[in-house]
């Protein structure tokens, strides 16, 4: 019988399970995988969620092994629209720090194995779980055969297609957008520093992140999905649209994707939870999804570290949870409908004025501010 088993070892799952121990709980995760993706998704950690990383030890870890952005540069038609700073951000953390979610991964699955060996169970695959009374039931399969778990709550960390949250019987309905992107990584031929870049353009917004080792992220929207594209198609639209010229033969990761969301209905039922992506899957854009994970975590541990001391029904204080974190979650989708607003195609004549508006806004004092909030998640 396990207190807590974490289905999901993504950065999530990891650091949820993280701080589960270190309350002094005996909690597992369970991931089907066999090894670590090497394939590096999520990127910025914003000033909220790193402070919840403190909580684990393991913020100054990721501090040195990622970029600082402090800045945030508008550009459209090869001219300069406006700057966002974060230096008027409340806190310490007047930055972004933008890590490879594999680094992020990496650091976490080596602080339990240090400080917990043997939390992680790696190609495990949950077959089905089932409430029974005081515990929850979890069917597992691995190389050796089936094994079924007894634990007293199971956390659903399995990610936007969550089988946990379908086995509880959880709505999530599905919403997809008209917006498609093509990402890759490349070497930095820029002298845009540790500086994010934003390119307002007719064609639809071209975004450009710094990463650690003079690697830079480009973000394209494009009008339809791409099913395999190349760093050759991916530098050719950057270098039509912003005039930018990245070299394909450094690219080191390439991705293409679609913009879709999810909200769980629920994210308590029985002894099951949800957090991160299996409660709430937003739009990539904008840099919510992992961040907004790690927050659940964070909130949702000492509940449960609680309840299963004192006895108290856990599933009272878990409504509190549900209801706190299903509102941030609302938010962050909202948020993601503006990001996404603003990357659509405009013509010339729309987006001309557009943007003047979006400059006078940022030189505005008074709305200075507010922006830097609105885009590092305060």
């Amino acid at each position: 019988m396990h207190d807590v088993i974490v289905v999901g070892g993504g950065p999530v799952g990891l650091y949820t399970a993280l701080l589960l121990r270190q309350a002094g709980l005996d909690a597992v995760v369970l991931e089907r995988r066999t090894e670590r993706s090497t394939h590096s998704r999520a990127i910025g950690i914003h000033p909220p969620a790193l402070r919840a990383l403190e909580t684990g030890g393991i913020a100054d870890e990721l501090r040195t092994r990622g970029v600082l952005i402090r800045d945030g540069v508008a550009r459209s038609a090869g001219r300069y629209v406006g700057s966002v700073s974060f230096s008027t951000l409340p806190g310490r953390e007047k930055y972004v720090l933008a890590v490879p979610q594999a680094v992020t991964e990496e650091i976490l699955e080596r602080r339990l194995e240090e400080e917990f060996p043997g939390t992680v169970r790696r190609g495990v695959s949950v077959l089905t779980t089932r409430d029974d009374g005081d515990r929850a039931l979890v069917v597992t399969r691995t190389p050796d055969g089936d094994e079924v778990l007894e634990t007293r709550l199971l956390v659903a960390a399995d990610g936007a297609r969550s089988s946990i949250r379908d086995v509880a019987g959880i709505r999530a309905p599905l919403r997809r957008y008209p917006d498609c992107y093509v990402m890759g990584d490349f070497k930095d031929t820029t002298d845009d520093g540790d500086d994010a870049v934003l390119y307002l353009e007719t064609g639809g917004i071209v975004e450009s992140f710094p990463l650690p080792g003079g690697i830079r992220r480009w973000v394209v929207r494009v009008g339809c999905p791409m099913d395999r594209p190349t760093a050759e198609d991916l530098t050719r639209l950057i270098r039509d649209r912003t005039g930018v010229d990245v070299d394909p033969d450094t690219n080191s990761m390439l991705s293409a994707f679609e913009v879709q969301s999810r909200l769980a209905e629920r994210f308590v039922a029985g002894r099951t939870v949800l957090v991160g992506d299996a409660a709430h899957e937003v739009s990539p854009i904008g840099g919510q999804g992992m961040n907004l994970g790690w927050l659940d975590a964070v909130r949702l541990v000492p509940i449960i570290a609680a309840s299963l001391r004192d006895g108290h029904d856990v599933a009272a204080r878990l409504t509190v949870y549900e209801k706190d974190r299903r509102a941030e979650a609302a938010l962050a989708r909202r948020k993601a409908h503006l990001n996404m607003a603003l990357g659509r195609p405009l013509p010339a004549p729309l987006l001309r004025p557009r943007n003047a508006v979006l400059a006078a806004i940022i030189r505005n004092d008074a709305l200075h501010g507010r922006v830097a909030r609105a885009f590092t998640m305060q």
